[in-house]
């Protein structure tokens, strides 16, 4: 295939940006003609990766001032737990596929290109790349439990089977409604937390609580995700969370873990979990008042103009909402580094 006649191609730079936005190669560029950053940024879906970037940030300003601190440490946990992200997507689409689950006509192959079924990259490569990944990652696992301790192998390791288990066979977890508690556990309290002890050689419980609120956000893009693939989940016997309650108890469910996200930082406040600076956070009230009418009405028949990760919606909606609260809470968490506003 070849880019139409007349049609523009964007320059590399604007490539890889659109990319990263949208998980989706730029309208018109046929797959075969994409560069190989912008290939594998699509791959990888590196669009998602801000949020893994937020929780290794979250763990690293809570941490910065505590005791036993080291950057060598936090860097290489940050690097540790993006590079797992990577694997995890990869494998998610290389298990999918290999089950069956991922097809031309599921939602998967509709909002992006899938690495497989598009011809992105063969079954090999994307066997390679996530040897790579978690290579990378076992290199990083080394290192840090030599400087760290068992702990942090407990942490890796219950990650890896957390991720491995959420499409892969036997367990599947996606497939009988433990998928967004594992999203919660895994982006919550492993991530953050597991950060966090890499980078000081402790863990108090503040830090546990301090990672729930983050947890909660991340899942619910995972929940709007899977109420807008209850059409094709539930013929196949998918079990996700939203297709056992339903679409509306699942936006319910949804929305009542955004206002949880506010409150659960509030409180974290009260009991020493979070520096209070964390309360600019509840500034993002503001955009979950504008998504309360998307995530409460229905979806539209057709996508808006431009709108780039159709047939989702409802995800698409959450993670919107995600960014601000997030933004805000690791500006609040800055604020409290820079002026020693310590937890606990």
């Amino acid at each position: 295939m070849t880019t139409p006649a007349g049609t523009r191609r964007p320059g590399r730079l604007a490539s890889w940006r659109y990319a990263l936005t949208t998980t989706n190669p730029p309208a018109g560029v046929p797959v075969d003609e994409l560069d190989g950053v912008t290939r594998w940024l699509v791959v990888t879906r590196a669009a998602v990766l801000p949020m893994t970037l937020g929780a290794g940030l979250v763990a690293g300003l809570l941490a910065v001032r505590y005791p036993g601190f080291s950057w060598l440490d936090l860097v290489l946990a940050v690097i540790g737990i993006l590079a797992a992200h990577l694997a995890n997507n990869l494998m998610n689409d290389l298990f999918d596929t290999s089950v069956g689950t991922d097809t031309g006509t599921y939602p998967r192959a509709l909002y992006a290109p899938h690495p497989i079924l598009s011809g992105l990259v063969s079954r090999r490569t994307l066997g390679s790349a996530i040897l790579a990944t978690n290579l990378l990652d076992l290199a990083i696992l080394v290192v840090l439990t030599a400087r760290r301790g068992w702990p942090v192998v407990a942490f890796a390791l219950g990650g890896f089977l957390l991720s491995v288990a959420y499409t892969a066979p036997p367990l599947r977890l996606k497939k009988i409604g433990l998928g967004e508690p594992d999203v919660l556990v895994v982006w919550g309290p492993l991530m953050i937390g597991g950060t966090f002890y890499s980078a000081t050689g402790s863990l108090p419980w503040q830090v546990l609580v301090a990672s729930i609120p983050y947890g909660l956000l991340c899942t619910t893009v995972l929940m709007g995700k899977h109420v807008d693939k209850i059409p094709y989940d539930a013929p196949s016997g998918t079990n996700t969370l939203p297709v056992l309650l339903g679409e509306r108890r699942a936006l319910r469910v949804t929305l009542g873990m955004m206002v949880a996200f506010y409150v659960v930082v509030a409180l974290g406040v009260v009991v020493g979990a979070l520096p209070w600076p964390a309360l600019l956070a509840l500034l993002g009230i503001e955009r979950l008042v504008r998504a309360w009418p998307y995530m409460t009405g229905p979806r539209p028949d057709e996508p808006p103009k431009d709108f780039p990760v159709w047939p989702l919606w409802y995800a698409a909606v959450a993670f919107v909402h995600l960014r601000r609260p997030v933004a805000l809470l690791v500006a609040g968490l800055f604020l409290a580094a820079v002026f020693n506003v310590s937890i606990g």
